[in-house]
């Protein structure tokens, strides 16, 4: 179904002390987010209570020209979200940021994650007469929050009633008409932080999307936190807190942008040291070290840096692409590949080659990468991954959903090396993999390396878990201003 990890989504908000264009702020924001998700995106802004939104299927800079930006108009607040479908198909309907209707006032929400009770909520809402518009987690949690809301004085009460009840992965920002809200939840799975402004705050999944708006970064938001910023200042809740939390390293090795810090840690300077650990782990004598783009460059770098072999750069890349596996399908996937990577030849010809890459999931792209090898004349080609082998589902947001599609729950690591046509192949190890991110504020979740969880999960996840309840032909029109 897939040939190497997907991004899950990417989450952004601003609240701004006076009213001014946060809706280019937060498409800027989006841009430098865009890595986390390409299948859809969407700004909602707030003008002191009335929400304008616009959202559709495609790339930021897709959705949102000139005239979309304008028509959104100024205002205090704005969230905005870059999706990848971990649950929910790709379509109109599930694109993010929700906005939600109610007598104690409209919210827009935004999410990050993957929710492990997300079935169970849905049918419990359904059968109190609850109807569901979309295919995706956010909209449970949105009515997890508005049920609390009946009962709480405010929204950000109803949040932390919410959190009682949803289990799983979730970073959210949250709109009122007066507030811009973010929570993670208690194990911290995903990244959430936050930034101040010229004339306010941000929150967002990384801390590069500050860099991009000019914010200056203050701290991660907290596993289990609660942050409430609206006029008079920021303010924390704690209740859900307590645990020092277990991000997922896949974070650190793939999903996050190199000049981001997760918890503390550079991800670049994680990425070093997977390359320095990995040829500590597995060295071997070659000519040039190569990186697959994007996150297999810095690994590679690491591994120059230890082993004394030049680093050279192998691959060219087409960057109108994007990020080949984030295509929904196969056959989308399949011919990404073809025109996303060449082979420089000039680097590898006659040469032993070390390639880093950053995982192999189902081998059939890492096998087509090293024939672009060995066509453009290497003599040697020794593979070295900066993760250890995948043998595990995800729960919490990468869309690895069962273990039919893991090449490492099929063969060993000399028939993967085999059937991918290297010299050789190894991976980095679970007990590095835990080392990567030195300064860290958490512990990680290495499930998907592992089977072993940071908390109670189900026997499977199924990637499309509500589709069966929505009609094929159910269309929604979201350019509404």
């Amino acid at each position: 179904m897939f040939d190497s990890m997907h991004e899950e989504c990417g989450v952004f908000g601003i609240f701004s002390n006076s009213s001014c264009d946060v809706a280019r702020q937060t498409y800027i924001g989006l841009y430098a987010l865009q890595h986390r998700g390409q299948e859809s995106c969407g700004i909602v802004v707030n003008d002191d209570g009335l929400f304008n939104y616009h959202k559709d299927l495609g790339l930021v800079h897709e959705v949102f020209d000139k005239e979309a930006l304008d028509a959104l108009g100024q205002g205090q607040i704005a969230i905005g979200h870059v999706r990848y479908s971990t649950t929910g198909k790709s379509n109109r309907s599930n694109a993010q940021p929700l906005v939600v209707r109610h007598i104690k006032g409209p919210m827009s929400i935004a999410h990050n994650g993957n929710l492990i009770n997300a079935r169970e909520l849905r049918e419990e809402y359904e059968m109190k007469g609850m109807i569901f518009h979309n295919t995706n987690d956010t909209e449970v949690i949105s009515y997890a929050i508005t049920e609390q809301r009946i009962r709480s004085g405010s929204i950000e009460e109803a949040i932390e009633k919410a959190m009682y009840r949803i289990k799983g992965a979730y970073s959210l920002v949250v709109m009122s008409p007066s507030k811009l809200i973010a929570a993670r939840d208690p194990n911290g799975f995903r990244p959430l932080s936050l930034a101040r402004t010229a004339d306010g705050y941000a929150i967002a999944s990384e801390t590069c999307a500050f860099d991009s708006v000019g914010a200056q970064f203050i701290r991660d938001v907290e596993p289990g936190e609660i942050v409430v910023i609206d006029k008079n200042g920021v303010r924390s809740i704690k209740t859900h807190c307590g645990s020092r939390g277990h991000i997922c390293v896949f974070e650190y090795i793939y999903v996050a942008r190199p000049d981001s810090v997760i918890e503390g840690s550079s991800v670049h300077k994680a990425r070093l040291r997977a390359g320095k650990y990995l040829y500590r782990e597995h060295p071997v004598e070659a000519d040039v070290v190569i990186g697959v783009p994007d996150s297999g460059l810095d690994a590679a770098l690491g591994f120059s840096q230890e082993s004394g072999i030049p680093y050279g750069i192998g691959f060219t890349k087409n960057r109108y692409i994007g990020r080949t596996f984030i295509q929904p399908t196969q056959s989308e996937r399949t011919n990404s590949v073809k025109i996303k990577l060449n082979a420089i030849s000039n680097t590898v010809k006659g040469k032993r080659v070390v390639m880093i890459d950053d995982s192999i999931v189902r081998g059939t792209t890492s096998a087509k990468i090293v024939r672009l090898l060995r066509d453009a004349g290497a003599t040697e080609v020794h593979v070295r991954i900066s993760s250890p082998p995948f043998v595990s589902p995800c729960f919490f947001g990468i869309d690895i959903d069962s273990k039919e599609n893991l090449i490492a729950c099929k063969m060993s690591v000399s028939e993967i090396c085999e059937s991918i046509g290297a010299d050789s192949l190894e991976y980095l190890s679970v007990e590095n993999v835990k080392k990567l991110a030195g300064i860290s504020h958490c512990d990680f979740c290495t499930g998907c390396f592992t089977g072993e969880y940071p908390m109670d999960t189900p026997k499977e996840m199924p990637k499309d878990k509500f589709e069966s309840k929505i009609t094929s032909g159910m269309q929604m029109q979201f350019n509404i201003n």
